[in-house]
């Protein structure tokens, strides 16, 4: 049970965000979470949005340089440990996580999503299955 990331790479300079997300809200498209990495010359700007055929569509035509990935979308407790019992899963599942990032939503005010990358989503995802964790689908994101 994965997610679509959608990944963006910028320019780094002024402006540059602005109008990915000037061009996704013109079109209607919500983002549901969002990560942004920088170096010198470019970002790579992670995304969650709630309809992913319409967002690549419209990036595409916006001549934005994109790619998919599948991340896993868990539901943590917001409880002390929270987070941590949910990594001690994927380490005893030897599964390394190659970044993750946080947001909220929902009704569900005793809970927060975390978006994870890592290299085997099958077998992470099996290994949370097993010991309880929830995960959130595609279809799922649209209704956070």
């Amino acid at each position: 049970m994965t997610v679509n990331q959608i990944s963006v790479f910028l320019e780094n300079k002024p402006g540059t965000l602005t109008a990915m997300t000037g061009l996704l809200a013109e079109s209607g498209i919500d983002m549901r979470a969002l990560s942004l990495a920088e170096t010198n010359d470019f970002g790579i700007v992670r995304i969650i949005v709630d309809d992913v055929y319409k967002a690549t569509t419209v990036l595409k035509d916006g001549g934005f340089i994109h790619q998919l990935t599948p991340v896993l979308a868990v539901l943590i407790p917001d409880e002390p440990g929270g987070l941590h019992k949910v990594l001690e899963v994927l380490r005893e599942a030897a599964v390394n996580v190659e970044y993750m990032y946080a947001f909220l939503g929902g009704d569900d005010v005793n809970h927060a999503y975390m978006i994870f990358r890592v290299q085997d989503v099958k077998k992470a995802g099996a290994a949370l299955a097993a010991k309880g964790v929830k995960l959130v689908n595609q279809d799922s994101i649209s209704e956070i």
